[in-house]
């Protein structure tokens, strides 16, 4: 699979790993646990333009991660939604919400201050998170 993670989401995010279909990065802003998946395909734009096998997996990596933000991080509500007006290439946002956040119960965009974590929290939630996220089926980390 040929494939670049565009620019944006590569200043805004730390990579975490791959699952199958899918690269895992976290979010910067600290705003509860915000993952991100996005699908390892050159140009990719739509869910629809996946092939329907790749669909369906999409849909497994993505039940799965909300299921560990759900259940590790007792999140109140998970959201989830492919935007993609800034960032054109295809990546779901997974979003750990609570009740004190800074945008409940509104959206996420838009209603932020973009306030990022320190490097020194950032790493520690990500390492976190990828020892959580071993225990979902075929996750590897990403060696640079």
């Amino acid at each position: 699979m040929s494939f670049t993670l565009h620019p944006q989401l590569m200043a805004d995010t730390t990579i975490l790993g791959d699952l199958p279909l899918s690269r895992v990065l976290l979010a910067k802003e600290a705003l509860g646990p915000w993952l991100i998946l996005v699908p390892r395909y050159e140009s990719l734009r739509e869910i629809h333009h996946l092939s329907e096998q790749d669909q369906q997996q999409l849909m497994r990596e993505s039940s799965a991660v909300a299921a560990l933000l759900e259940q590790d991080y007792q999140a109140e509500k998970i959201n989830i939604g492919a935007l993609g007006n800034l960032v054109p290439q295809l990546h779901i946002h997974h979003i750990a919400r609570f009740s004190n956040d800074v945008a409940w119960p509104g959206p996420i965009w838009g209603n932020t201050k973009g306030i990022q974590r320190s490097e020194e929290v950032q790493q520690a939630l990500a390492e976190e998170l990828r020892q959580e996220l071993m225990n979902i089926a075929d996750f590897s980390t990403i060696t640079a």
